[in-house]
């Protein structure tokens, strides 16, 4: 009998191995250089803006924490595993169980002796990379020179280090529980820890290192609960943000007794590491989680429902003063002026006339509306846009504040259709042109609106100005990219308007300034051909020398970018600043750990009709100021940062991180001054505040029975009504100024609202101007809390009576007649006359093909009183007793004859009234469809259905004849 021995396995041949070794090599340096490309074109684009500091100081500060929090988890849990592996007992006998388990684990034991520590150490370093703006928040912390009113820390503790050593306490839990388990189970494995016979045996060594981790563990949960005691000022209750009665008596005073019963514990732990006694750590363990039960959550219960619920207001009203008086501080709301204030609702001839100033800016032109109007007049090739809505702004035209609209003629690649290629889209449309502005208070006589600046070329006092920059590289619609820039001397290919000198088809230019990175290199070309994948930039003829590639050209892109610690306000508005547009962005820095300061959703806050949906990385916050005023030139790019309020302790410390990007306001020039605002987005957050808020006793604030809300948007009843700027005047104001407000009503109860005005909230909003000068009234709250004794409708009741008014009705359904629609604008508040005043432009437009909104009518109301007039200034003189004592910015329109319905005679008629004698044919003609309207409507309520028909009838018949007359 013969054997065959088994064939030698065949060995990988060497070129194989190479070959392998060699793509392996080729796909990680293809992977390295793709991420060194990323990297490096942010440098590029950071270098290039000036910002080189922000995306250092990101880097070094990831790459540290990264580097500790690997360290930090790795070298504990590697150290954990050797310890227990090298003092295993070496003649342990062992089950064959354990011993199976041994076979299989020790192939693979110096991989795992290696591996579990870098894998939980890559974790823990990533998670602490996220966490460096933590860390480097609380190293560069400074005092607020404000203290809780509980333990007299200064609130920047509470700001700054207690997040940090709140992440600091769990990441030390986490790598202290990691090193018992993986302690535990390498004891387990090799014998250190057996089980057996109801019997537990641990060696002298397992039993230090497990004792001595165990105690640690314990010595950190006891700072963890010592924190706890300061997180308590914080944390939402039922009814307010911080302890109550309960907290400060009984969960404080809990959190204190454990933490000190944690750390009685882990000195058994250490005891029986050397003892060798695990009994009294252990029973202290039992007795630990007994007391938490008992300390934690018993007694606390028994003092609330037998001491405090009986007596909440005695116990609980000094703590919730604390939350009153820190609640307003971290808002920005304890200055807030109030005033009682009796309304007037009568109405009298020559009311307004102390009040002349204000009613002069009253805006008549809504920016929400006219955006098709002005595209329209304005676009002038289908490749420009308007933003929708349009933005307010404010400017001083021969020495007098004229409150106009405004917007900034962009791009719109989608609009190029066929010639969309890429030459096209990054080569020759690179920008848009010229800023339009229009009168806010003011129309013409067809409805549209007056134009201060239009055209292209640009044309208008703003184009009138030494050096005025009209072209916009830089917008909310610019496109991806865009290669600009040519040696001197080239043929321009950038189409900059599309008309020409000479009877020329369009006009070329050519960028002048430094707006981006450049593309005079291959290497660089190279790096953006990945980075946008488009190869066209590597090899085409228009990328030169001289080059530059524009890119992340959203203003609140870009100052995000170089800012990453604000939020940023949702409008970024454009305005003409010292011959250049610039974009004017708000930034704000938050908090969520103010002591004793109510937490607000800034989602809920901000969302209105219009703006539905906004999104915050930090949703919930307790603290807010508009810390940063910040520019973005349209035609460079360039982003300068502004210190708008100094002495805001959050924003010092990110001054420390970042020493050199932010200027003083005295580098603020005066007319970039005059044209910032208060913020919109934080008034919103103040009112919701001051919803509940505006009291400021403690008494007041536990009944609550003087909650107030903002009304909802009368055009759009599921979403608030927005703040509106406006020139105005309060009544302690000895002058109109620039200025938002918003109205109050009460807060529902059960989904009922009562539509009428608790409070008016108005903030000047005017920065003055003066170079680096902050006009002392700037940001001043002022409300006027209305007389309960008076009646004054809100904005939904107030909408329901203009539509719901006979002859409005009637007038309202002629101007709806043929293909047209009526649309209101925003409902204007004011307080004028001794009361308050509403006013709402109505606009037409046609239902079919090009709509363009004309406003042909405007709405006011003062107390129970109405009118509808073709003008503002017509229907404030009907509505005060034919003579109002002012004139409104449309003072001089005199209306198109025929395009509307003629004025309303008298001011909310209650019944249906005899039409009066008429002056001509059209008249004629106009009353009578009036009142076949109310006829026929008294008809149909009393199901007089001849009389129905018969009215129907004459109503056609007047329409008719009016149609006929229009066309003469």
């Amino acid at each position: 009998m013969t054997t065959t021995s088994a064939p030698t396995p065949a060995t990988p041949s060497r070129t194989r191995r190479v070959i392998a070794i060699t793509l392996a090599v080729i796909a990680a340096l293809v992977v390295a250089f793709f991420i060194f490309a990323s990297l490096y074109a942010d440098w590029l684009w950071y270098d290039q803006l000036g910002f080189s500091e922000v995306l250092l100081t990101q880097w070094v500060a990831r790459v540290v924490m990264f580097v500790v929090g690997f360290l930090g988890m790795a070298v504990p849990v590697w150290l954990s595993i050797q310890l227990a592996y090298r003092l295993r007992p070496v003649y342990a006998r062992l089950s064959s169980q354990l011993d199976r388990y041994q076979e299989v684990v020790e192939p693979l034991r110096r991989l795992a002796m290696w591996g579990i520590p870098i894998f939980f150490g890559f974790f823990a370093g990533f998670a602490a990379s996220a966490q460096w703006e933590t860390t480097w928040l609380w190293f560069n912390g400074v005092a607020t020179d404000a203290t809780d009113p509980e333990f007299g820390l200064d609130t920047g503790f509470y700001m700054f280090a207690m997040p940090f050593w709140s992440s600091l306490v769990g990441f030390a839990s986490a790598v202290l529980l990691i090193c018992l388990l993986v302690t535990a189970l390498v004891s387990y494995l090799y014998g250190s820890v057996r089980i057996g016979q109801r019997e537990l045996r641990i060696s002298k060594s397992a039993r230090i290192q497990l004792a001595v981790i165990a105690g640690l563990y314990l010595l950190v949960q006891g700072a963890s609960l010592w924190l706890d005691r300061y997180k308590t000022l914080v944390e939402p209750g039922d009814r307010i943000t911080g302890p109550g009665y309960t907290g400060v008596n009984a969960i404080i005073p809990g959190q204190t007794i454990l933490a000190f019963a944690a750390v009685i514990v882990a000195i058994l732990f250490f005891v029986t590491a050397i003892i060798g006694r695990w009994r009294y750590p252990l029973i202290a363990t039992a007795l630990l989680v007994v007391s938490a039960i008992v300390v934690g959550v018993g007694y606390p219960w028994v003092v609330n429902t037998f001491q405090v619920q009986p007596n909440r207001l005695t116990l609980e009203e000094e703590y919730y003063q604390r939350n009153i008086d820190m609640t307003h501080a971290a808002y920005g709301v304890d200055g807030l002026e109030q005033e009682d204030f009796t309304a007037v609702t009568d109405v009298t001839a020559g009311q307004l006339r102390d009040d002349a100033a204000a009613t002069a800016q009253l805006r008549v032109m809504d920016p929400a509306i006219i955006s098709p109007n002005v595209r329209q007049l304005e676009q002038y090739r289908g490749y420009y846009q308007f933003a929708d809505p349009l933005d307010v702004d404010r400017y001083d035209i021969d020495g007098v504040s004229q409150d106009t609209i405004v917007s900034v003629r962009e791009l719109d690649l989608n609009e190029l259709g066929n010639a969309a290629d890429w030459q096209n889209s990054a080569v020759v449309y690179t920008h848009g042109y010229g800023l339009v502005a229009a009168k806010g208070n003011d129309r013409t006589n067809e409805g549209d609106p007056v134009f201060l600046e239009r055209g292209i070329p640009a044309a208008g006092f703003l184009s009138d100005q030494e050096d005025f920059q009209p072209r916009v590289y830089f917008g909310e619609y610019s496109p991806p990219y865009s290669i600009v820039g040519a040696p001197d001397g080239a043929d321009p290919v950038e189409l900059d308007y599309p008309s020409g000198e000479d009877g020329a088809g369009e006009t070329k230019t050519t960028f002048e300034g430094s707006g981006g990175p450049s593309l005079g290199s291959v290497f660089n070309r190279l790096i953006y051909a990945l980075k946008f994948q488009a190869e066209q930039i590597l090899f085409s003829d228009y990328v030169n020398e001289d080059s530059q590639i524009l890119y992340d050209r959203n203003p609140r892109d870009r100052v995000q970018k170089v800012a990453p610690y604000l939020t940023l306000d949702n409008d970024a508005y454009p305005s003409v600043v010292d011959g250049r547009i610039v974009w004017i962005i708000d930034g704000y820095t938050l908090s969520a750990n103010y002591p004793y300061s109510s937490t607000v959703s800034l989602t809920s806050a901000i969302s209105d009709s219009s703006n539905p949906a906004p999104r915050f990385a930090l949703d919930d916050i307790n603290y807010i100021r508009n810390s940063v005023k910040a520019t973005v030139d349209a035609y460079d790019g360039s982003v300068k940062l502004y210190a708008w309020d100094e002495n805001d302790p959050v924003l010092q410390s990110w001054q420390k991180v970042y020493p050199t990007t932010i200027e003083p306001i005295s580098e603020m020039s005066a007319d970039l001054i005059s044209h910032v605002r208060y913020p919109t987005d934080l008034f919103k957050v103040q009112r919701t505040i001051l919803g509940v808020y505006h009291v400021d006793d403690a008494a007041s604030f536990y009944r609550s029975d003087n909650r107030w809300q903002t009304p909802n948007d009368p055009q759009e009843e599921t979403a608030l009504q927005p703040p509106y700027y406006l020139t105005m005047q309060m009544p302690d104001q000895d002058q109109p100024t620039y200025s938002m407000f918003t109205s109050f009503i009460p807060a529902a109860t059960a989904g009922n609202a009562r539509n009428v005005l608790m409070g008016y909230l108005a903030v000047d909003s005017n920065a003055g101007a003066e170079a680096g000068v902050k006009s002392e009234d700037y940001g001043k709250l002022r409300m006027l809390v209305i007389d309960a004794d008076t009646t004054v409708p809100g904005p939904g009741q107030v909408q329901n009576t203009f539509n719901s008014d006979p002859q409005i009705s009637a007038q309202i359904n002629l101007l709806k007649q043929g293909q047209s629609e009526v649309q209101n604008g925003n409902l204007l508040t004011l307080p004028v006359g001794g009361g308050l005043l509403y006013v709402q432009p109505v606009f037409v437009q046609s239902s079919t093909g090009t709509k363009l909104p004309k406003l042909q009518k405007v709405l006011v109301s003062f107390g129970d009183d109405i009118a509808f007039e073709d003008t503002l200034n017509e229907a404030l003189d009907t509505l005060f007793g034919g003579d109002s004592g002012a004139d409104a910015g449309d003072t001089d329109v005199q209306p198109t004859p025929g395009a509307t319905p003629a004025p309303t005679p008298e001011p909310t008629p209650t019944e249906p009234t005899t039409p009066a004698e008429p002056t001509d044919e059209y008249q004629a003609a106009l009353q009578e469809a009036q009142q076949a309207m109310l006829d026929r409507q008294a008809a149909l309520e009393a199901g007089d259905w001849a009389a129905y028909g018969a009215a129907d009838e004459r109503l056609t018949a007047a329409v008719d004849k009016l149609i006929e007359l229009g066309g003469q």
